[in-house]
This record gives structure tokens, sequence and C-alpha cells, in this order.
């Protein structure tokens, strides 16, 4: 039986896509041949975030809540306790979706699904194990795995366990001694905040000349002289030329020599689209240069009928974002018109401090050739920011064009990432600082400063 719409993938674009549709009654078949939730909920977002909790409160019971008088002694982190909390709550979440897709009446295929062209009718057909299943559209989610660059040694290292991925360094039951993050992206960096709150020695090696890739170079290297005070190691510039057990090597940016001794290596250098070996071919689909499906701002492939979201158009990689295009693309599926935007889409590193921004940077702008005013002012200006996070640090950016319009905004400091919705819906909005000061913010709270730093544009 033919349905509405046809789901490759069971991830944040795949499940909020089947869920939407099912809400507004059309009859959807959904594709997992792994855990429904995808990399976010199985092997991303959702366990690395639980992992980080567990660090920071860590970091507070070995002494870090001293500076609030809070004396605690002999604290210990149980990293397979911390591991086995993670498991549960996946489980839970995971079970959460699989109610959420029997409330959306959709049939849950426990199978990988690959496209088979159109029958006689001119229905999207897709296989499944020894099944056939039609349908008049076809949403393509198949998400992203991590990309393995090709470093000589890295392959023969990740199938001997000395090198592992975002998958495998979650299911460690012990912390190494020593680790080696290649990659200083959102990944590398909080998996290198978590071992090195853990007690890891941890090391990390990007290409780029800083981290947090097209992180605000003041937020960057803010960020990095945090956690060099607590003994993570970075080289940046720097380029690993091979692998070998127990050893990692590779060349400055002056063209010197380094060589690392570690137990364990992360391979942390950003992720793929999943889009090979899904027949995209029996229906002609074009992708972009990095392998991503190529889509419209309707989130429609060249094919009429199909449609992509998540990590597989290789966009903007980030559930949220999926989630997004998912809603985007059903929308146009039943009639209804939507358009999905990129330009205020926010990201979290999830470190502590946490990192936030969305919209543009004031390098960013530039480069796109406009005249921007970059304001900078300190966290420190919220008594709530100064009550909880003694010593702090923190920097809030506001980026404006010469409107005086909010492009932009970053925040390193925690709580980032509850304050960056209001700087999101304001980029969003394309509102101008003092639009935005007329929306009252509770007192005391830390995101009073964004209002703050707009007040100071009037």
């Amino acid at each position: 039986m033919s349905c509405d719409l046809l789901i490759l993938g069971g991830g944040p674009a795949g499940f909020r896509a089947a869920e939407r549709a099912g809400h507004f009654g059309l009859s959807v078949t959904i594709f997992e041949g792994n855990m429904l939730g995808g990399v976010c909920l199985n092997e991303g977002c959702i366990p690395t975030k639980t992992l980080l909790y567990s660090a920071k409160l860590y970091d507070y019971a070995k002494g870090g809540a001293q500076k609030y008088g809070v004396i605690t002694t002999g604290a210990e982190l149980d990293h397979a306790f911390v591991v086995a909390r993670k498991d549960k709550l996946v489980q839970k979440l995971v079970a959460g979706v699989e109610m959420q897709m029997k409330k959306a009446r959709a049939t849950v295929v426990r199978a990988w699904g690959t496209l088979a062209g159109r029958n006689d009718v001119g229905e999207f057909i897709v296989r499944a194990g020894d099944a056939e299943y039609t349908g008049k559209n076809v949403l393509i989610a198949t998400g992203s795995s991590a990309a393995i660059p090709p470093i000589p040694g890295l392959r023969k290292a990740l199938e001997s366990g000395f090198a592992v991925t975002n998958r495998e360094i979650l299911a460690l039951r012990e912390v190494p001694k020593r680790l080696v993050v290649l990659g200083a992206g959102a990944i590398g960096l909080e998996m290198a905040s978590y071992f090195n709150s853990a007690g890891a020695e941890v090391t990390v090696v990007e290409m780029l000349d800083r981290i947090g890739g097209r992180l605000d170079k003041d937020a960057s290297n803010l960020l990095q002289r945090n956690y060099t005070a607590r003994g993570v190691k970075f080289l940046t510039g720097c380029r690993v030329q091979k692998l070998e057990p127990g050893r990692v090597a590779g060349v400055k940016q002056d063209g010197t020599e380094f060589e690392l001794e570690t137990d364990l290596v992360l391979a942390a250098a950003g992720r793929k689209p999943n889009t090979a070996g899904i027949g995209l071919e029996s229906l002609g689909i074009e992708l972009r240069p990095n392998g991503g499906i190529l889509t419209d701002e309707k989130m429609r492939t060249n094919v009429p009928g199909v449609f992509a979201a998540g990590d597989a158009t290789g966009v903007s990689m980030l559930a949220h974002t999926a989630y997004r295009e998912a809603e985007t693309a059903v929308n146009i599926i039943r009639g209804v018109e939507d358009t999905m935007r990129y330009d205020a889409v926010p990201s979290v590193i999830y470190t502590n401090p946490e990192v936030a921004s969305v919209g543009e940077t004031e390098e960013s702008a530039r480069a796109r050739g406009l005249n921007v005013k970059s304001l900078r002012v300190p966290l420190l200006l919220s008594g709530r920011y100064q009550a909880e996070n003694e010593g702090g640090n923190g920097i809030l950016k506001l980026v404006l064009d010469e409107g005086k319009r909010i492009l932009g905004v970053t925040i390193v400091g925690n709580p980032a990432s509850e304050i960056i919705p209001a700087a999101a819906m304001a980029v969003t909005q394309r509102m101008t600082a003092q639009e935005f000061t007329g929306t009252i913010f509770p007192h005391p709270t830390v995101a009073e400063v964004l209002r703050d730093a707009a007040l100071m544009e009037l």
C-alpha cells in the first residue's frame, strides 16, 4: 500500500518529519536500520551533554565550589557510572521517539531503505530488506558519519582501537591516561573538556590557526586561554602526518616536526553526509561538492517530490537545523508555504564555559563586504553572572550593521546556550538595537547583558 511520505533515516530530521506529517494527517513510512534518534540522540548531542554535566559537577566537587564557600573532600569521578547513566538516558529518550512515531501512526521499518526509482504510476519506490514500499513523496534524512582524513595509519589505528571516533569514545569504560584529539571543532573540544576534567592528559591538534572553526576570533582565543589554564595543550596550525601505535607525528606551520606519545586518539575532524549507497542515482538526484544532497530553500531536490533534510544535505550539520529543515519540507509537501533560512542558526560548544553564537561574526560580515561595528562587553556587567561565576572572564560580542541592525551575537560564558535563543530571535527578525531593547529581560539574569549591549548603541 502506498503512503504520502517515505522517510529514509530516523534521526532528528527523519523523526521530526514523521511526527509533523503524522500530526497533519499524512501517512508515513520511516526506515531506520539502527536506533531511532540518529547520531544526535545515540552518539552525539545527548550523550556528550550527559558526560559534560557530570564533569561540571566534578569540577565543582574537587575544588571549584570552594570559591563559593562550599568545601568538599575526597571527590571522585566514577566514569563507568557516568557512561552507564548516559546509556540509561539514551534508552529512555529513544523510547520517547518511538512513542512519538506511534502517536503519529508512522510505520517504522527497522531496516535501511534504498531508493529504487519509480513504479508504473509514478510513485517512488524504496527497498528495505526483501520488501518494497511506495509513496507519493520522499524525504532523505540519512544523516552523517565521522569524516576520516587520509592520514597514514589512521584507518589501521581505528581498526585496532588505538584511535576512535565520537561513537566509540562515548562508550569507553575507562579514562585514558593520555588523549590526543585530532580537530578542534565542537566534538573535539567537548570531548577534550570532559576527559580533561576526568583526569586525562589532553592534547588537541588543529590544522587551522585557532580553535572553534568559524568561531569569532576573540571567543576562540578566550576559550583556548581558559582551557590552557586547566592543562589542555593545543597545537594549532599543525598537520598530523602519521599514526603509529602509541604515537602521533606531524608538522607545525613553521615546518618543524612534532611527536606525541598517547594512549588513545580521537578522530574529530568533522562529519560527512551519508549519501552513498542509498540509490540516489536511480532518480538522478544532484549532490553538492561536499557530497551532500543539493536542495533549494524549500528543501526540494532537483527531482520533484523528493526532499532532503538534516546532515544529508551537508549544509548546517546540527540537530536543530535538521528539525527546522524537516518542518519546512513537510509544510511544502502539504501545500503550506515555508522557507528554510540559514542566516540565524545558533551553534553552541558545550565546554565549561560554554560558547554560543548566531549569525555573523565581525570577520564573516567583513568578508561579505558589509560595513559593520563590533561591540565587546564583559559578562561581569551582570550581577547574576558574578554571583555564579567567581573569577569568570566571559564576554558577549554584538555585530551591528550601519543601520544598527543586529547581525550576529557571540557569547563565551555560562549559561551561553540558554541566552543565545534570544539573540537568535533578534537576528531572525532582523531587529535593530533599539527594537531589541523594547524587550524586558528578567532581573537578575545573565541574559540582561545582551540587552545592555544593545542599549549602548542607542
